[in-house]
């Protein structure tokens, strides 16, 4: 359509969907950062077809931009209520339009960001390393490669409360950014890192054997360990706890969390700062 030639002029992306029914297929394969909807589709109307997709979790932050013949305002003010996030009416300027979804794209990118990201470190947070850890593992089951490998750690700065109690929060805080900088510099861009609560962090290690991915994370222990971090009356030194698990032993995100986490429990009764690895039962 018209719509179609004026975005890619504007060098986007865009997929045309003929078939309302095919809306969850096609934006799972298309991945859209907006959606332009038609106010009135044969068999759908456009704040039905919204409704539908804001149903889907991932797709709730997804921007909606309705497109329209109409001026009736009301209609206008009762399609937004329905989930969607601005109104265009025809006839409209090109440039206007490709403004418009221009900018759709740049704040959806942003609002992506941060919510995925951790504020105080730069990386992943609770949820998005989750998902991740979900996608990587499932990308494991799902393929018959059988050389595949995956393992994951969940690692816990030791006494980190009383570090806070002594010398304060932002001391607290510079030992978790200090931690997360050493993570990012050791391990690999395919290399997953998840800031997972207050001090505790979550890692997925890809494509590298189990012996060889605790040996890695076991030398960032060491190295940690040995690096001063400044408060007001000198330094002071922090140690860090970690379980590790790995696929086929556990073969889900969930298992392999768990199992990690068990093992990070079993490092700390054993005294703190070591790496403890998680064996499977049965």
């Amino acid at each position: 359509s018209r719509f179609s030639l004026i975005l890619r002029g504007a060098n986007m992306l865009v997929e045309m969907l003929h078939e309302p029914a095919e809306i969850f297929t096609r934006m799972r394969s298309f991945n859209p950062e907006v959606v332009l909807l038609d106010v009135s589709m044969p068999g759908c109307t456009g704040p039905e077809l919204a409704q539908i997709i804001r149903l889907n979790d991932d797709w709730l932050r997804v921007p909606i931009v309705y497109l329209s013949g109409a001026t009736d305002v009301g209609m206008q003010v009762e399609a937004l209520r329905l989930g969607g996030d601005q109104f265009l009416t025809k006839p409209f300027n090109p440039v206007l339009l490709a403004a418009v979804v221009k900018t759709k794209i740049e704040r959806f990118r942003e609002t992506q960001r941060s919510t995925r990201i951790d504020g105080l470190t730069g990386l992943l947070n609770h949820t998005a390393a989750k998902s991740q850890l979900k996608t990587m593992a499932n990308a494991l089951t799902n393929t018959a490669s059988p050389a595949k490998s995956l393992t994951v750690a969940m690692i816990d700065i030791d006494h980190f409360k009383a570090i806070n109690d002594t010398y304060g929060h932002p001391v607290g805080d510079q030992v978790i950014r200090r931690l997360a900088w050493l993570l990012k510099g050791r391990l690999r861009t395919s290399d997953m890192i998840g800031r997972y609560s207050g001090e505790e962090f979550l890692l997925a290690l890809p494509d590298v054997s189990p012996d060889k991915a605790r040996e890695v994370i076991d030398r960032i222990r060491e190295d940690f360990a040995s690096l001063p971090h400044a408060h007001p009356s000198g330094a002071l030194f922090a140690t860090f706890s970690a379980g590790v698990a790995s696929f086929p032993d556990f073969d889900t995100g969930e298992n392999l969390t768990e199992a990690a986490d068990y093992a990070l429990l079993e490092a700390k009764r054993r005294g703190r700062n070591r790496v403890v690895e998680a064996t499977p039962t049965g």
